[in-house]
């Protein structure tokens, strides 16, 4: 089995970005606007990603379109699981970013125990790809929850929020740059861009007396949508493969 995972380009982290955006507003406009509620919505989406993740393990290789398709579903479905947490049961951002991180912790701990390497250039068996996948989803679940606690629980608004977690992503390029441990930069970059991308959706889909630019959520997920299926598609087209890179903030 070939690694199952893109390389990490600049290409990789702006589909990133846009997937959490979508995460973001998708949930939003389904669960609001369409009136699923977060609980069907959850369910709806919880389906959608065991069947994409079906496929996605069923590959041998990497295949852009289905690897992406999962992730925006994992996007999805991290941040129902943080606004469940929050909404339904009342769980505050401060114990529910702990627990995350904690959970998030335990889970690299566990896959570097059995696996010796947490880097995703080596995702070619069925174990590290379960490993992966399972990192992926709470890295959104902890980022929604973290980036909800600062912008809305500490204050700092769509705006100040969007510039704040894009000069944290861009210490840690630094920091990469400068020879920190490829693979910490890495997981950490991935985090931090769950919390942007969500601070961005809001900032574009939020009505202008909110402090945001009015857009709406539907408006915002199908253009961040589009431009996602215009990047997959080049890259399916390209022939895009995943292999052994400098890249930055590649590890």
């Amino acid at each position: 089995m070939l690694n199952k995972v893109p390389e990490v380009t600049l290409v990789f982290w702006v589909i990133k970005i846009m997937s959490t955006t979508v995460g973001e507003t998708g949930a939003d406009y389904l669960a609001v606007h369409v009136g699923l509620g977060t609980t069907v919505t959850g369910l709806v989406m919880a389906g959608l990603l065991a069947a994409a993740l079906a496929v996605q393990l069923s590959m041998n290789r990497y295949v852009p379109w289905i690897y992406w398709l999962t992730v925006v579903l994992v996007s999805v479905v991290g941040t129902q699981i943080t606004d469940a947490l929050t909404d339904k049961l009342e769980v505050s951002l401060y114990v529910s970013t702990v627990a995350f991180a904690i959970v998030l912790a335990a889970i690299f701990a566990v896959w570097y125990a059995f696996e010796r390497t947490l880097s995703i250039h080596t995702i070619f068996t069925t174990r590290r790809e379960a490993f992966y996948w399972s990192a992926i989803l709470f890295t959104f679940a902890l980022g929604t929850a973290a980036g909800d606690l600062a912008t809305e629980a500490l204050g700092l608004g769509f705006n100040v929020g969007v510039f704040a977690f894009a000069g944290l992503i861009a210490a840690v390029a630094a920091a990469s740059m400068l020879g920190a441990n490829a693979v910490l930069t890495f997981w950490l970059a991935y985090i931090l861009t769950r919390p942007l991308g969500a601070s961005l959706g809001d900032l574009l889909s939020q009505s202008r007396e909110y402090g945001g630019l009015g857009l709406g959520t539907i408006h915002t997920s199908l253009a961040f949508l589009t431009v996602i299926i215009g990047l997959v598609a080049w890259l399916s087209f390209e022939g895009d493969r995943p292999r052994k890179t400098e890249a930055f903030l590649s590890e």
